[in-house]
């Protein structure tokens, strides 16, 4: 029965009526009542229960989170700021919900990003940014040389700092997979023009245990094994900050 149960200040959040954060302070006011009465700070509700503030009723219409694997097609933005930005990600999915993305991918790549309503999830990917993997798919504009494979692998510096050590293959004369567990700003191209090397194309293929699956400009639901597996690897990244299969692919 306990999992049916929500904290009073993650069910306001979850309904869309104010952060966590702004949800304590109701709390504490006394604004909030649950079935008529004023409840303690970290009391939880139930599906069943009547959750007010200031005597209106706060309905948690939303039975399931929404998790999105989108393939991102070159030329779209991911923002949320859809008065900037026209060629926007909202804007151009028009969910029926109010989602957002997490992390980002850059104007002129292409390929997975996920989106979500879960502030939760956002919070511990977002968190974990510097361990879990991330995968893309790169063409460059001249012949890739062995030591250029080398040097992406063991670190190039690039914005005041070395790279972490990843995973590196090649796959054909101008294409080369990596394995990142790092999250810097433009990081691939600009690691690839430290070397003197322009990138053409660059394709994220998979981010933790999803893969990319669906046609450019579509998207689809998380399974719910997919879901399981995300949720368990965002607990044991939580726990340490050394990527344990990073040490294992650098090799």
């Amino acid at each position: 029965m306990d999992k049916d149960l929500t904290r009073l200040n993650k069910y306001l959040s979850e309904a869309g009526y104010c952060s966590r954060r702004a949800a304590d302070k109701l709390i504490d006011a006394g604004r909030v009542t649950i079935n008529g009465e004023v409840p303690e700070m970290g009391t939880k509700v139930s599906p069943d229960d009547v959750v007010c503030v200031d005597g209106k009723e706060v309905k948690n219409n939303k039975n399931k989170f929404v998790y999105l694997a989108f393939n991102k097609p070159i030329g779209i933005v991911c923002t949320t700021d859809t008065r900037v930005e026209k060629d926007n990600i909202i804007d151009f999915i028009n969910y029926p919900k109010r989602i957002f993305p997490i992390g980002r991918l850059d104007k002129p790549s292409e390929g997975l990003i996920f989106l979500t309503d879960d502030g939760d999830i956002v919070n511990k990917i977002l968190r974990a940014s510097n361990n879990h993997e991330k995968e893309y798919i790169v063409t460059v504009d001249k012949p890739i040389s062995q030591t250029f494979i080398e040097r992406m692998a063991n670190g190039v510096p690039i914005i005041d700092t070395v790279t972490k050590k990843c995973y590196v293959e090649k796959l054909d004369s101008h294409t080369f997979k990596i394995i990142l567990t790092q999250g810097l700003n433009r990081q691939i191209r600009r690691m690839c023009e430290y070397l003197n090397y322009e990138v053409q194309t660059l394709k994220r293929v998979r981010i933790m245990n999803i893969l990319l699956d669906v046609p450019v400009g579509k998207y689809r639901e998380f399974t719910d094994s997919e879901l399981k597996e995300l949720n368990t690897l965002l607990e044991e990244s939580t726990k340490t900050f050394v990527p344990k299969s990073h040490s294992r692919r650098s090799k």
